[in-house]
């Protein structure tokens, strides 16, 4: 075991990591076809880590370097208590950034109060404006309330709003012109995401509906100018500028255009699993060390720097094959 923890967690690649998503849970109150099956399994509540196993991760993980901490899920708005934690881990002495990636349904209520807390971006995921569909996607989800929920985060005033759009062939991407349309008329950015092959599904086959980045970017292409950008948020994104407008474009692309070379996160799944890829399975039990050893933050992070020699150097997505990573987007954290 290492002693003598390294103030920066590095790679056997040389990568440094300095930004970790946590899932605070796998719940969610939509069921959207590409994260989720239609009759999901939740994990029961003792698989869970705790808002203070969560926080005490978050702790270490800063003490360690790491200068971004992203919320996700599921939905992490509808974890119990998701503000306090949020407000705690805002308060780290050494975390730069505070984000959180969302859906949108609970933001009409909880913009302000997510400001308040120390959240300075947001994620909300929106992929199409066309309501029927929207409910075809999510399954259950209300359009207009996710609406509502993006004008109420513009109203809170947070340092950047972003949208997420995952597209499919034949389903949503003829909607791509629409989002960039709506996400310049609210001056906020949007990035297109390709879908990754996590968990079974049984609502399309991902290799028929797979739409490219370069697919969206020549569509866009036909009606606006992308003005290459140099934003650089951390994240897999390349950004291009929209001319005569506010708003970024980003391309979020695991199969098109792979980002590992850069690679810079890790993942805590809700279920406290140090996740080191999100298309492998490579991982540590940090919920076993946490409840092992509940009063010993010294080994937890001696756990989480070895855990930096099993990071794989890159994803191999293949859409032509069933997923071999069975866990879904859901548990992973998006």
């Amino acid at each position: 075991m290492t002693t003598n923890p390294s103030p920066l967690l590095i790679d056997r690649f040389g990568r440094i990591v300095d930004y970790l998503r946590v899932s605070i849970t796998d719940r969610c109150d939509f069921r959207c076809i590409y994260c989720m099956s239609e009759n999901m399994e939740f994990l029961p509540r003792a698989q869970i880590l705790s808002l203070e196993e969560i926080e005490k991760v978050c702790r270490a993980f800063v003490e360690l370097g790491v200068h971004k901490i992203r919320i996700t899920g599921g939905e992490p708005m509808v974890r119990k208590g998701a503000m306090d934690l949020l407000r705690n881990i805002g308060r780290l002495e050494g975390l730069r950034e505070l984000v959180l990636t969302t859906n949108g349904s609970q933001l009409e209520a909880l913009a302000g109060d997510l400001k308040a807390c120390g959240v300075k971006r947001i994620n909300i995921s929106l992929d199409t404006l066309d309501a029927a569909l929207f409910k075809q996607m999510t399954r259950v989800g209300d359009l207009n309330t996710v609406l509502r929920g993006i004008d109420a985060a513009i109203a809170a005033d947070f340092q950047r709003i972003k949208l997420n759009a995952v597209i499919l062939k034949n389903r949503n991407h003829q909607e791509v012109r629409k989002l960039v349309d709506f996400a310049i008329a609210k001056r906020i950015d949007i990035s297109f995401i390709e879908e990754m092959p996590l968990g079974m599904i049984e609502s399309h086959d991902r290799a028929e509906e797979y739409y490219s980045s370069d697919q969206i970017k020549a569509d866009l292409e036909s009606h606006l100018t992308l003005l290459p950008d140099t934003t650089h948020t951390g994240g897999p994104s390349r950004y291009f500028r929209v001319a005569d407008s506010e708003t970024k474009v980003g391309f979020i692309s695991p199969h098109s255009h792979n980002f590992c070379g850069d690679c810079n996160r890790v993942r805590l799944t809700a279920e406290g699993r140090l996740l080191l890829c999100l298309g492998n399975e490579h991982s540590v039990d940090l919920k076993q060390i946490l409840r092992s050893n509940p009063d010993n933050l010294p080994a937890l992070k001696n756990a989480i720097v070895d855990a930096m020699q099993i990071k794989p150097e890159k994803h191999d997505f293949d859409l032509s094959e069933k997923p071999v990573i069975f866990r879904h987007m859901s548990v992973t954290g998006g």
